[in-house]
């Protein structure tokens, strides 16, 4: 199947789940990222649970504090 990740196209086997994407990726922190697929959030109690589908489009996204 054949999904984007962070806007590149690749190739990954059918069945894939989200925590093999996040593995398969080279995620750091994975404890940390939000991940967005075709534009909605998926909830932290369900990332393992997760499974792709062709054309999917996935963004990980992580959220910093700080300020002046």
């Amino acid at each position: 199947m054949i999904i984007t990740v962070a806007g590149e196209k690749k190739e990954y086997k059918d069945g894939l789940t989200l925590p093999e994407l996040i593995a398969a990726e080279n995620v750091e922190m994975p404890e940390y990222v939000t991940v967005s697929i075709n534009e909605e959030f998926v909830e932290a109690d369900k990332k393992e649970s997760t499974v792709l589908k062709d054309g999917d489009n996935v963004e990980f996204l992580y959220f910093m504090g700080g300020g002046c």
